[in-house]
């Protein structure tokens, strides 16, 4: 008799944009148990694993562009509302669900998970975390993510602020589990390339005022100018009309259209880890792409030209050695981290990183393996906590207080037919074309 094959680890990942099922995904397939991080780290190797993904449908849906540049693939993908998220949770059967989403949708789909999972003698492990470096709004966004059974940490540093935020405020800490940013990886930096290519990583929304992106763009044409030997690429995250996690109201793609760039001055765009194949310096303000590149030990700058401020992000690499000013690049600057910051940021240069997820492995097989299952899902708001706050998160999840569904809440008992497809589809396009065009000259009018 044939032995018997091994019962696949099914998970699920539920994500808001491009970023977040890059982040989910990739976590995913780290924290199965039985999982090696070898394994993990290339696609078509997770052996005993089984990847749902489901994309909510919002402002930030990834278009088929985004999910191909990401490069992350998946048994089965769908769009999804929250309502029919939760509908397929209580139909259907998995070991890991991980929430890859901003922490008002963990809060409201932790509630209807809370809600659906009522009375079942086991469910899956909940599991969220964040998708780079959390430098703003740190209590509001993990209060929002209690409740999950592992809220990863991606650093040393990250684990314990969270404890301290959960603990200040008497909630259960022990969920806080320190892992590392998953899309780590890439082989390290060997030395100058031919040509020597500079990166700038820009972020959708940091700096978001027209003068300070035309500023940076200016100041990356004159390095250009300046070495006309080097390769200078500004790397983009999305096409005009597409979103990631954030908006961008002024897409440097149009900006440019003003400039006269030098040959060696090029947009690009695709998957980051193949830009930083052919990177020899690094530079952005506060883009989690810093990590990737510190992780490599490619050199790299975090500017200070507009300041070193808590709404740039940038304030969080004080102490790391890379904080420098477009001058000193241009006069052949080349910086040095500072190497406790990088042990305490997750990045783990040093060879550690194939251990960096074997806590939550080991966590989530226990969990699994609990007799009689797993209690409820508990989080710290609940209508009792905050009668004020709660129930608009919900709701704008068509939720009701008790994380049921709202009437008049999406249907989730059917696909939608073409002709919906199609309604839904030119019904987001129409609202992207009012957030990133309409909305800023409105803003503009408003302030003259």
């Amino acid at each position: 008799m044939p032995p018997s094959t091994p019962k696949p680890t099914r998970i699920a990942v539920l994500a808001d944009s491009d970023t977040r099922w890059k982040w989910g995904a990739l976590t995913a397939a780290r924290i199965a148990p039985g999982q090696s991080m070898e394994a993990a780290a290339h696609e078509g190797a997770q052996v005993g694993l089984e990847l749902r993904g489901f994309l909510l449908r919002g402002r930030a849906t990834p278009t088929a562009r985004q999910l191909a540049e990401v490069g992350v693939t998946a048994d089965s993908l769908r769009e999804v509302t929250s309502v029919e998220f939760l509908r397929a949770m209580a139909e259907e059967t998995y070991d890991i669900v991980v929430l890859a989403l901003v922490g008002g949708g963990v809060q409201a789909v932790l509630h209807g998970l809370k809600r659906v999972w009522e009375g079942r003698g086991e469910r899956p492990v909940v599991v969220t975390g964040y998708v780079g470096v959390v430098y703003e709004k740190l209590a509001d966004g993990l209060l929002l993510r209690h409740g999950a059974d592992l809220v990863l940490a991606n650093s040393r540093q990250d684990a314990d602020r969270f404890r301290a935020v959960y603990e200040g405020v008497g909630a259960d800490a022990s969920a806080v589990t320190e892992v590392a940013l998953p899309f780590l990886g890439g082989s390290p930096y060997e030395g100058e390339h031919d040509p020597y290519t500079v990166v700038f990583a820009a972020q959708p929304s940091v700096p978001d005022s027209r003068r300070d992106r035309t500023y940076l763009l200016e100041r990356l044409v004159r390095h250009a100018r300046l070495h006309p030997n080097r390769e200078v690429l500004l790397k983009l995250r999305s096409r005009p009309g597409e979103h990631t996690t954030h908006i961008e109201e002024l897409p440097y793609q149009k900006l440019a259209q003003r400039l006269d760039p030098p040959a060696n001055f090029r947009l690009v765009y695709g998957n980051m880890g193949e830009v930083l194949d052919r990177t020899d310096l690094l530079v952005t303000i506060s883009s989690t792409a810093a990590l990737e590149s510190l992780h490599r030990r490619i050199p790299t700058v975090v500017l200070t030209d507009l300041g070193v401020r808590e709404t740039l992000g940038n304030h969080h690499f004080v102490g790391s050695g890379c904080l420098a000013s477009w001058d000193q690049l241009d006069a052949g600057h080349r910086p040095v981290p500072e190497p406790g910051w990088v042990a305490r940021q997750g990045v783990v240069a040093d060879g550690s990183y194939a251990d960096a997820f074997d806590a939550a492995r080991e966590r989530i097989a226990k969990l699994l393996a609990q007799p009689g299952g797993l209690p409820p899902l508990t989080p710290y708001y609940t209508p009792a906590t905050a009668p004020g706050y709660l129930p608009g998160i919900l709701a704008r999840h068509h939720l009701g207080p008790d994380g049921s569904p709202l009437p008049g809440a999406p249907a989730a008992d059917k696909e939608p037919g073409p002709v919906r497809q199609i309604v839904r589809r030119a019904a987001r396009g129409a609202y992207r074309h009012g957030v990133q065009r309409v909305a800023p000259v409105i803003r503009r009018m408003g302030e003259l």
